[in-house]
């Protein structure tokens, strides 16, 4: 892909939390013709996202916090999703051990990464890797919470997969990392 990108432009718009960027491009099409292109480009770094199951209780940690970008676009209930971070400066793993234990009060064994992702590839520069990992009652160290120096005011759930899935399904669970893993959850058998 390298020879068929030529940017012209890369300004930078804001710089916050995370970075929002306009760059200008000429791609070079399949047909042999160049075209010029201008794009929105939000990074925010990469994630990491974890599904905990009990596979004895047919349990699945989750957590419900409240997020404003879902809130301005009309979602007005908190969200419901699996416990997820930011790698900032540790690699996947590290992540979701240290989400798993702040937001759900879970210590997590032995992770299995399944798969990566990338979220919205048309404008978000973020891959997600996602976990699964199984988990007891007794894995249950803390209340979780997450953490108010971050805004963090998470509740913890514990719905069998099944009632998981049927909150996908009437609408009660709407983010896609978490539809994703519950899916996968599902279709591998993970719990009974």
């Amino acid at each position: 892909m390298k020879d068929r990108i030529r940017v012209r432009e890369d300004r930078l718009l804001s710089k916050g939390w995370s970075e929002l960027r306009s760059v200008t491009f000429d791609y070079h099409r399949r047909d042999g013709d160049w075209q010029t292109m201008t794009r929105e480009v939000y990074d925010r770094g990469h994630g990491a996202v974890i599904l905990p199951y009990d596979p004895v209780r047919g349990t699945v940690l989750l957590i419900r916090q409240f997020r404003y970008a879902a809130y301005v676009a009309g979602y007005t209930t908190p969200m419901i999703e699996a416990v997820a971070g930011l790698l900032d400066d540790t690699s996947p793993e590290e992540t979701i051990r240290r989400e798993a234990e702040e937001e759900a009060g879970c210590r997590i064994g032995e992770a299995r990464k399944v798969f990566e992702a990338f979220m919205s590839p048309g404008s978000v520069t973020e891959r997600l890797t996602f976990f699964v990992a199984p988990y007891s009652a007794a894995d249950r160290v803390g209340a979780g919470g997450g953490l108010v120096a971050e805004g963090e005011d998470i509740e913890v759930l514990e719905p069998t997969l099944d009632e998981a899935l049927a909150m996908v399904a009437d609408g009660r669970i709407v983010d896609a990392k978490t539809i994703m893993l519950l899916q996968y959850a599902k279709l591998n058998g993970l719990v009974g």
